[in-house]
């Protein structure tokens, strides 16, 4: 399976990639670390990259509904998971019995 992704330079370039690849093994390049394209976009004044205010407000407008009902009612359970782990048990119940497992890198 293969899917669009945009290779870790400036500009907006966009490459089929196969499903399982690395940035760094494909492009055989050091990618910037986590902030710093987005601190270098501030200082160019791009915000290309950031979430507008309205858009915002719209994603909390159809999550706000969604956090008070787990809050508020124990028959919808939410998976929950330390901080810094690969998620919750259930996620690696989805494969058992596919042959398959997630990738962790």
């Amino acid at each position: 399976m293969r899917f669009a992704a945009k290779r870790p330079v400036m500009q907006v370039l966009v490459e089929n990639v196969a499903m399982d690849f690395s940035y760094s093994k494909t492009w055989r390049r050091q990618l910037p670390e986590a902030y710093e394209r987005l601190l270098f976009d501030v200082l160019r004044g791009d915000s290309t990259l950031f979430t507008r205010s309205d858009e915002v407000e719209a994603a909390w407008h159809v999550l706000d509904p969604v956090l008070k009902t787990w809050a508020n009612n124990r028959d919808f359970p939410m998976a929950e998971y330390a901080a810094g782990t690969w998620g919750p048990a259930e996620a690696r119940e989805l494969m058992i019995g596919e042959d398959q497992e997630w990738q962790n890198f």
